[in-house]
């Protein structure tokens, strides 16, 4: 056995850090940022942090960008770190890399990021600890599959950060990275205790409790 497969669940918990972009403004949704739905009596802010703790991640950064303000005032998220986006409306690329700029530097002892979109109600605290628990060390690569399609959340070992956050633009996030280092991704199949739909649409308003 090596090093990093005797990690304890402690050791993992604190390297592996929840990074939650929930800085959309919801141009589908009639300009409702999806930070403020409700979902099963909480702000769906507040249902994606509780699945991150739930999985584990002693420590949740948390992006803000359209209408910060009010997620601010309306939400609980105390013992979260909270970044703001001020550039959110140049997609989910500029979101992902303030957040992994955040958690760069010795203070925070992240050396991996589990990331996860505020707009998946339907992936919970199992399916993040399980690709959460598939960290090894600072080069990890980990991400959820559904029949063995990639999905969220995703584990990025922050040897990873900066090439991440160099092809990080648009809406695609860590997308073009990640398709250039296929070969290194360790994909955990979630799809028997998830379900990966988007919150983007009025029609997808149906998903929400």
């Amino acid at each position: 056995m090596t090093d990093n497969e005797a990690l304890t669940e402690d050791q993992v918990g604190g390297r592996v850090a929840g990074l939650l972009l929930a800085a959309g403004g919801g141009r589908r949704l009639g300009g409702r940022p999806k930070a403020l739905l409700e979902h099963r009596g909480h702000l769906l802010v507040e249902h994606a942090v509780g699945a991150l703790r739930a999985a584990g991640c002693a420590r949740v950064h948390v992006v803000l960008g359209a209408r910060a303000e009010d997620v601010r005032a309306r939400a609980a998220l105390d013992d979260c770190v909270l970044v703001d986006n001020p550039d959110w409306e140049q997609g989910m690329g500029s979101s992902l890399r303030a957040g992994l700029h955040s958690l760069t530097g010795i203070e925070t002892g992240a050396r991996a990021a589990l990331v996860c979109l505020v707009d998946q109600p339907g992936i919970g605290a199992v399916a993040m600890a399980r690709v959460r628990a598939a960290y090894r060390d600072e080069t990890s690569l980990v991400s959820a599959a559904y029949a063995g399609v990639r999905g969220h959340p995703v584990l990025l070992g922050a040897a990873h950060w900066a090439g991440i956050a160099a092809t990080a633009t648009g809406d695609r996030g860590a997308r073009a990275y990640l398709r250039e280092h296929e070969a290194e991704i360790a994909l955990v199949e979630c799809g028997d205790v998830a379900r990966p739909y988007d919150i983007d649409t009025e029609a997808d308003l149906v998903h929400l409790e």
